[in-house]
């Protein structure tokens, strides 16, 4: 009976190469896919460069897929390279559901890529299922997009495959975005509403410094005759008279100029070590979104680092990514002293108590989860209180914006309402006055 040499894949997606006898190469592939396994290759014996030639095919044909497309007759040079946060997030939930339900790595991918909306993604899917089939393991195809999966996504994969709990940790995994995608639209949401508010109110201002202050100034010359008006509307004139400058040239040119200075340097001072530094520490100490902020930090800093550990990812490597992804320098900086603490074999407690972010309950509980060896369980519990506190937070932010908002347009509508009225009280007093 013939021998076959064969690449074949498991449920968890590990390469796995042997030999199988079998009358043709059919009946050869029924066997392996009737033990478990996903067959990519089955060459009879003899035709091993065959195999090897097939494999470089495809991985010729995996770069190829995760190559941007170019649509037909044209460049394009604004091509998009990222996915939503969202986007990835179902699709780790729906990959994470497959394995789970006993499909192999290769058919959930497949799966994935036909239903995919997102031409991103679905190259990228594309491309991981075509990598997989040519022998890499699912975390090294992941860091081959390192744009679409962050070190925390391939780490944890990786962590998954060596433990052979790959659709746990994809579930972990999965949990975990959606965890945090909450969190951050809750952020997002409670200060969207004052800056939605102020940005209609300077437009308000704006518009009746240039059209309308203008219309009542003229009257004011008209009528009073030279006569000297009220400070409040002095100033305001004076305010409506520097906006109106602002839109004309030569003042335009200033306008753009002092606009796009502003920019570049709040880029610079944002892309410099020292300038985020000193920016997430203004923000954790901003009234009323400082305390949210830090929340939110904190439950990020939680749920990471105890997500990582308890899919198996080494302490150190878990701290380095944890650093990584923390979206605020302080806290990463805290990180990182608690990376050369653990690296000297010393306590994680002093190092996130010096830097001054972490309250003391985060601080007693990470004692007691250190002490007695369940921290990844403490942090996790960390990350769910404070959650909650992110939702309180949030609640009482939108309670307390709202009067403090109205109070704001109520001083602006009614600093004009006063500075415009005053003259006109005048102007009614001096009519009266001819009449009689």
């Amino acid at each position: 009976m013939p021998k076959f040499n064969y690449v074949a894949l498991d449920a968890r997606g590990q390469e796995s190469v042997g030999v199988i006898e079998a009358s043709t190469s059919n009946d050869a592939v029924g066997q392996l896919r009737q033990s478990g396994y996903f067959p990519t290759s089955v060459i009879e014996e003899g035709k091993g460069k065959a195999v090897a030639k097939s494999a470089k095919a495809v991985q010729k044909k995996a770069k190829e897929m995760s190559a941007p497309k170019a649509k037909k007759g044209g460049i394009v040079l604004f091509q998009k390279k990222t996915v939503k946060s969202k986007t990835l997030m179902i699709f780790t939930r729906q990959l994470a559901t497959l394995i789970d339900a006993g499909l192999p790595l290769l058919r959930s991918l497949t799966v994935l890529a036909k239903q995919e909306k997102d031409p991103v993604l679905q190259n990228t899917i594309n491309a991981l299922a075509d990598a997989v089939q040519g022998g890499s393991t699912f975390s090294e195809s992941m860091a081959q997009h390192p744009l679409i999966f962050n070190k925390l996504y391939i780490n944890m994969v990786k962590a998954g495959e060596l433990g052979g709990v790959l659709e746990l940790v994809l579930n972990r995994l999965a949990e975990f975005q959606e965890k945090a995608q909450k969190v951050k639209n809750k952020v997002i949401s409670a200060m969207a509403y004052p800056v939605i508010v102020l940005i209609i109110a300077m437009l308000i201002m704006v518009f009746l410094m240039a059209f309308i202050v203008p219309k009542f100034q003229a009257i004011f010359n008209d009528m009073l005759s030279g006569a000297p008006l009220p400070p409040i509307t002095r100033y305001v004139i004076n305010v409506s008279e520097v906006i109106q400058k602002m839109f004309i040239p030569p003042y335009l040119w200033y306008t753009i100029g002092s606009v796009t200075a502003l920019v570049v340097g709040w880029k610079a001072m944002s892309s410099s070590a020292g300038g985020r530094r000193f920016m997430d520490r203004v923000t954790l100490a901003t009234p009323l979104f400082g305390d949210l902020l830090r929340k939110s930090a904190i439950s990020r800093f939680s749920r990471t680092l105890g997500t990582l550990v308890t899919s198996g990812v080494p302490i150190l490597q878990a701290l380095n990514i944890t650093r990584d992804t923390a979206g605020n320098v302080v806290i990463a900086e805290a990180v990182s002293k608690v990376h050369d603490a653990v690296k000297e074999g010393e306590s994680i407690v002093q190092p996130l108590e010096a830097s001054g972010v972490f309250p003391p309950m985060v601080i007693s509980m990470v004692d007691v989860g250190e002490e007695t060896g369940q921290l990844p369980e403490m942090l996790l519990k960390i990350a769910e209180v404070y959650d909650d506190e992110v939702d309180n937070a949030v609640e009482g932010l939108t309670s307390l914006l709202e009067p403090i908002m109205i109070v704001v347009l109520a001083l602006i509508v009614g600093t004009f309402v006063i500075a415009l009225f005053m003259p006109l009280i005048e102007i009614i007093k001096k009519m009266g006055g001819h009449n009689g």
